[in-house]
């Protein structure tokens, strides 16, 4: 299986039986699809490629679907499973039944479908991440038109009445996450303990919330870091080449954004987190966006290990804090 913008690509196991089929991406490809698989009675294993927002909606159509199985690879993998295979071409066909064949020879990992509502608050929540990136556009438009008096006053009325829009919108929205959050006791928990952290408000806590609630429930700390792009990336080759670690970004990018404010802002105003930032800086020689970059990582950590705990954040245990010197003590 396949995933592109405009429509799925399917390839058969059993000895390619069945040519590739091209099939739209709404919600009557998704039924194609699964009456497709269906005639199979001894069951369907499908390989999806994470690519873009496209596979999720079919992963979750597909695990509802009786005796079909969902494996869901990260994009590497099956980059770097087609370079095995010594794939020479990219074609949506060729990617088909890459994935097919790697559904075949490699172990299954079946995909964990979350609960409908984080489901429904993650939906929520990028809609407000797409809002707001849109509004900020808006007001730099405005920026730049009202810095120039050859600009009609209707073009900047009707900017500015774009902005009241979205605005309202995203009001809604937010009210509308937040009320979803409250009617589900593990969501209002966790948003709790979340929030607890000073540097989290509630519309960062239901960005972060929305992209970690729907991860699967057996994913280690280290997992998380490497699902958002997190871990460093080292680069050594012999003696000669030793580049600076770098974090992947191989991850999900809506969790590296909603953490960024929050980490920034802890650096500021919570004191564990901040001697945290300033020790990184000061002895170990990090620039200020790495350091926030560490914290933002170990701020990862202890999210994870809050949720899990249900324990509310420590920040003697995020970083303790080095013994001060008495200035006036007698030696």
């Amino acid at each position: 299986m396949s995933v592109r913008k405009n429509w799925w690509l399917w390839s058969a196991l059993k000895a390619r039986q069945v040519k590739p089929k091209a099939l739209k991406t709404q919600r009557r490809g998704h039924q194609a699809i699964i009456r497709l698989l269906s005639k199979y009675q001894s069951g369907a294993r499908v390989c999806l490629e994470a690519t873009g927002i496209y596979h999720f909606d079919l992963a979750v159509a597909l695990s509802r679907a009786e005796g079909i199985e969902v494996m869901v690879l990260n994009p590497k993998v099956a980059h770097n499973f087609a370079k095995v295979l010594m794939k020479r071409s990219k074609t949506d066909a060729v990617d088909a039944d890459m994935l097919a064949t790697y559904g075949e020879r490699m172990p299954f990992v079946a995909w964990q479908r979350p609960a409908d509502e984080n489901i429904a608050l993650r939906a929520i929540a990028r809609r407000i991440a797409a809002l707001t990136k849109l509004k900020t556009q808006t007001k730099n438009q405005i920026h730049a038109l009202t810095a120039t008096t050859e600009t009609p006053d209707m073009v900047i009325k009707h900017i500015n009445e774009l902005v009241d829009v979205l605005e309202k919108q995203l009001k809604a929205h937010r009210n509308s996450a937040l009320t979803l959050i409250r009617q589900h006791a593990e969501l209002s928990t966790a948003f709790a303990l979340i929030t607890g952290i000073k540097g989290i408000a509630n519309a960062s806590a239901i960005h972060i919330l929305a992209e970690l609630m729907i991860l699967p429930q057996d994913m280690t700390a280290k997992q998380w870091v490497a699902y958002a792009g997190l871990d460093p990336r080292q680069f050594e080759s012999g003696s000669s080449v030793a580049k600076k670690p770098r974090i992947s970004k191989a991850g999900n990018k809506f969790i590296r954004q909603a953490l960024y404010m929050p980490a920034l802002v802890a650096t500021r105003y919570e004191t564990h987190i901040k001697a945290y930032y300033q020790h990184l800086i000061s002895d170990n020689g990090l620039k200020k966006i790495q350091a926030v970059c560490a914290v933002m990582r170990k701020l990862l950590h202890a999210i994870y290990g809050m949720l899990k705990t249900n324990k509310t954040f420590e920040g003697a245990r995020f970083y303790s804090l080095p013994l001060q010197v008495n200035s006036h003590a007698i030696l």
